[in-house]
């Protein structure tokens, strides 16, 4: 060999060197530059290691370290998660997540119920109540021809009650009664009753009952002390036009203003004011109840014209003949 040849030994011998000292140097700059952390890993057998690792993520330390996590377990932090400040990877039974979720709901629903009952409050309140009073009827002696009348007028009693009520955010929940009292007994309505013998007087003929006495309009009201007769009308409408009327004012023969379901026009043999009923119109706004306003030119003591809100109204009403009781002031 000659000299030629020992220098390029040499010469490879060096750059040999100097590249295992140059790879030597990289991992332990790598070593340098990596971050080493103690990271403890409890598994749900409650076994507790830690480990050093530079990893980050927990997946990746699990997998360093040959821990398989299975079906029935859960990870905390999540697999897909950075390693949390605390260091801690916590591998626990699904059954165990799910008994601590419960036992966690079961301490706030706990305290939700303390402090629902904090927020009850009770107080003791006095009210008024209107007691209501009764109507009775009485059957009268003697004979004659006397009209049902209101012998008494009913008035209302007034009862205190005193009550212990319960609230819960201010909204009542309970309300008890503990005493009450009556402060003003009520009076009841008496309403003499007179059983008429049926008369005939020119086709009319004389109630044995009075309607008003079951009614609650106002018409019924003002003649519960007046027995009725009855008869039976040929009944048709008009309205306020011209044509039923020769006028279009609305104002009646009494000077009041024409109403529909209200008004009649009826014969000079019926006075002015004079109510009457008829049953067959009940359903009707007024219940059937009528008021004579208003008279006409061709209007008998036989007939009866009902006050309409327009002419296509009193059109198709028609002519009807229907049994009406007549209250004569």
């Amino acid at each position: 060999m000659n000299k030629k040849d020992n220098a390029s030994v040499s010469l490879r011998k060096i750059l040999g060197i100097c590249l295992i000292f140059i790879f030597i140097m990289g991992i332990g700059v790598m070593a340098t530059n990596a971050k080493f952390v103690n990271v403890k890993i409890i598994l749900s057998s409650n076994y507790e290691m830690t480990v050093l690792t530079a990893k980050t993520k927990v997946a990746d330390i699990l997998e360093e370290n040959h821990i398989t996590v299975l079906e029935d377990e859960v990870v905390t932090p999540d697999l897909e998660a950075e390693i949390s400040d605390n260091k801690t990877i916590k591998i626990t039974k699904a059954s165990q997540v799910k008994q601590k979720v419960a036992e966690v709901e079961e301490s706030i629903t706990t305290e939700e119920i303390l402090q629902n009952y904090n927020s009850v409050k009770e107080k003791i309140i006095t009210e008024q109540i209107v007691i209501p009073y009764e109507t009775i009827t009485k059957e009268a002696t003697g004979e004659g021809t006397k009209q049902n009348r209101v012998v008494q007028n009913g008035i209302n009693g007034i009862k205190e009650v005193t009550y212990k009520v319960r609230y819960q955010n201010d909204v009542e929940i309970e309300k008890i009664e503990m005493s009450s009292k009556v402060i003003k007994q009520p009076v009841n309505k008496i309403v003499e009753v007179i059983t008429m013998k049926i008369t005939s007087r020119g086709g009319e003929r004389v109630a044995t009952t009075n309607p008003a006495l079951t009614a609650s309009t106002t018409l019924a009201k003002s003649v519960e002390g007046i027995t009725p007769t009855i008869r039976n009308f040929n009944t048709s409408a008009y309205c306020s036009c011209s044509k039923c009327c020769g006028k279009s004012t609305g104002i009646t023969a009494s000077g009041a203003r024409a109403s529909a379901w209200y008004t009649v026009a009826a014969g000079k043999g019926y006075k002015i004011g004079t109510i009457i009923y008829i049953p067959a119109l009940s359903n009707k706004p007024n219940g059937g109840w009528f008021k004579v306003q208003d008279r006409g030119g061709a209007i008998s003591n036989s007939k009866l014209d009902i006050y309409m809100d327009s002419h296509t109204s009193a059109l198709q009403y028609g002519r009807k003949t229907l049994e009406c009781y007549v209250y004569e002031p």
